[in-house]
């Protein structure tokens, strides 16, 4: 069985605490780099598509190889975290179209060529010592700008597909009230978009890139925080497991982490330093994006450990 589904028994006990939750690091490292990964992938893939694969220094070039690289670290962090290791693959001896289990294990799947077919528009030095070949697909491929624009579309899909199922799949538990709504998808993938375009941005060798993704990065962190505005006020209107789930991120056990580094630290202190950039009344600097991306590792972690508390049961506890 899939380890997200596991989580949710939080070991069989209702009342779990809140301190404990916060160390199981698996899923939410998982969720993360899932995220993050996502996010890249829609971004190479519009480069792709409007044809700045074009420019020798295009950050498309180096996303696909670092996505690689991140996913594969994301697996394994959840293979890390399976109860039964040996029968993975299991789940690639069918398709059942309900569960969302099941569409995120074909979409990583999927996800490696998309990648793949990228990193061939342009390989690396070092890809093209080990295999000339790969010189001969890259010169094919390019000679073809419509068969690049689809790996560009086929990118943006199947990363708009990855960064979304991390969120439907905990939305659809409905014995934890937290995740139980029908926007967490939603703030998921802003949020995988968000850190996406703050890594990129702090290594992206384009300038106009990086101005863009500055850019692009505040208007992710504004909707990111429009999003649990909305949230919270769903959960509010609802039944009392759900009032008493959100008060455990406005006011309850993990209010101080929630507002201090998720909100303040991770979105707040970085729109504001990125908004000065952009306008040109301060140099950009890395520390913002850093912020961005430590920011959304710790939303993970907040959403993951306080879901697993949040119940049906306890709705008294916050």
């Amino acid at each position: 069985m899939n380890a997200l589904l596991e989580i949710t028994t939080t070991r069989n006990n209702p009342h779990v605490d809140p301190s404990m939750a916060m160390w199981e690091w698996q899923i939410p490292v998982y969720l993360f780099l899932g995220g993050m990964v996502a996010g890249m992938m829609i971004i190479a893939g519009y480069f792709l598509f409007t044809g700045r694969h074009k420019e020798s220094n295009c950050s498309c070039f180096f996303i696909p190889i670092v996505s690689v690289v991140l996913l594969s670290l994301g697996m394994f962090a959840l293979f890390l975290d399976l109860a039964h290791k040996l029968y993975v693959w299991r789940l690639y001896t069918t398709f059942q179209f309900t569960s969302p289990m099941s569409w995120g294990a074909w979409i990583l799947i999927l996800v490696y060529p998309a990648l793949i077919a990228n990193i061939l528009i342009k390989p690396t030095k070092w890809m093209t010592d080990k295999l000339p070949i790969l010189l001969d697909y890259s010169k094919k491929m390019n000679e073809h700008p419509f068969l690049v624009k689809n790996i560009g579309i086929a990118n943006m899909i199947l990363g708009m597909m990855l960064g979304a199922y991390t969120g439907v799949l905990l939305s659809t538990l409905g014995s934890r009230p937290l995740w139980n709504t029908s926007l967490l998808w939603v703030l998921f993938l802003v949020s995988g978009l968000s850190a996406a375009a703050a890594f990129v941005h702090l290594f992206a060798k384009n300038k106009y890139e990086s101005e863009l993704l500055a850019k692009a990065d505040n208007g992710f962190l504004v909707i990111e925080l429009f999003v649990f505005v909305m949230i919270f006020l769903g959960l509010l209107s609802s039944a009392r497991p759900h009032i008493e789930a959100a008060h455990l991120l406005l006011s309850g056990a993990y209010a101080p982490v929630f507002w201090v580094f998720v909100i303040g630290i991770g979105i707040i202190v970085p729109l504001i330093i990125q908004l000065l950039a952009v306008n040109h009344k301060v140099s950009h600097t890395a520390i913002a994006p850093i912020l961005v991306i430590v920011g959304g590792l710790i939303l993970r972690f907040v959403i993951v450990s306080a879901g697993q508390f949040s119940h049906w049961f306890n709705a008294h506890l916050h």
